[in-house]
């Protein structure tokens, strides 16, 4: 029996030396340096119009002034009620 389990023993090893000579046999891919990867994404990235960041910049701030003007009138409110009491 310790013949046997030697036996397989070696099969084994055989097999794993034999899977790790083909990984090795397969052509490496030539990465390309961060540098050159991030040019290429950021030539496909769709950056906006100066026309479109103005008018998102006031819309955005048209609605940050809106929000504003809310809570100071809730606030108002608040005080008026608390004033009753």
């Amino acid at each position: 029996m310790a013949k046997d389990s030697k036996k397989e023993e070696k099969k084994v090893k055989k097999v794993t030396k034999d899977k790790s000579k083909k990984k090795d046999n397969k052509p490496k891919k030539v990465k390309e340096s961060y540098g050159k990867e991030l040019k290429k994404e950021m030539k496909m990235v769709k950056w906006p119009e100066k026309k479109e960041v103005v008018k998102y910049t006031i819309s955005t701030i048209v609605f940050c002034l809106l929000i504003c003007a809310f809570f100071q009138l809730l606030l108002l409110l608040m005080s008026i009620v608390k004033g009753w009491f």
